[in-house]
């Protein structure tokens, strides 16, 4: 009989800045003997110290993600989500990504692991929940959009009026197509082809006067 060999686990921990007193070994202790007594073994221990829940991107963070893309690891464990993630959406990412990966995940506090039935069941509701509320926030914005199209307001980016004289007057005073674009706001592209445009009381011509009948 051939005996499976052991699960690779990666140990994730956090202290942020406002955390006095906490060391991150504590996190790093248990989650350790926890992975023993399932008798997996400890492929990495990765630890932002001083640094905040707020960020998605650490440090220690950011190289767990770029080794797990490399399978260097079959678990993460962490001591709770919030040591992990920022919010439910940052969250769910990082397991869509790790359930893509073939990657099950491990909340020492919050006892969810991905790779049972019941972390299954958890992880699809936060997803339900993550949907909702996604859904919830894209009808209030088109809701929001109807009401202000009733009251007559004008959606979208102001209009950009830009006319040759502008231009010409930019250019007499040394200015590049690009540094144009860049002064009024719209693409070189644009004024290039709005000072090609014939211009209808051409500069140095005085508009025409009708004909005065002589006072010689």
């Amino acid at each position: 009989m051939i005996s499976k060999s052991p699960k690779r686990v990666a140990v994730y921990a956090r202290v942020s800045t406002t955390n006095h007193g906490q060391d991150a070994l504590a996190q790093t202790r248990e989650l350790e003997q926890f992975a023993r007594a399932r008798e997996w073994t400890i492929s990495g221990t990765y630890i932002d110290e001083g640094v905040s829940g707020s960020k998605d991107s650490r440090p220690q963070l950011n190289q767990l993600m770029a080794d797990a893309h490399k399978r260097r690891f079959d678990v993460v464990c962490v001591w709770r989500f919030d040591r992990f993630a920022r919010s439910v959406s940052h969250l769910l990412r990082a397991l869509e990504t790790f359930r893509a990966l073939g990657i099950d995940f491990v909340s020492f506090s919050e006892q969810m692991d991905t790779s049972t039935p019941t972390g299954k069941m958890v992880f699809t509701v936060l997803g339900a929940v993550a949907e909702l509320e996604r859904t919830l926030i894209a009808e209030r914005v088109r809701a929001g959009l109807r009401n202000a199209k009733a009251k007559g307001k004008r959606l979208g980016r102001p209009s950009v009026i830009v006319d040759a004289s502008t231009i010409g007057r930019l250019r007499a005073q040394g200015l590049s197509w690009v540094k144009i674009a860049l002064e009024l706001g719209v693409g070189e592209g644009t004024v290039r082809r709005i000072a090609r445009r014939p211009a209808k009381n051409p500069v140095g011509s005085a508009p025409a006067s009708p004909c005065l009948p002589s006072t010689d």
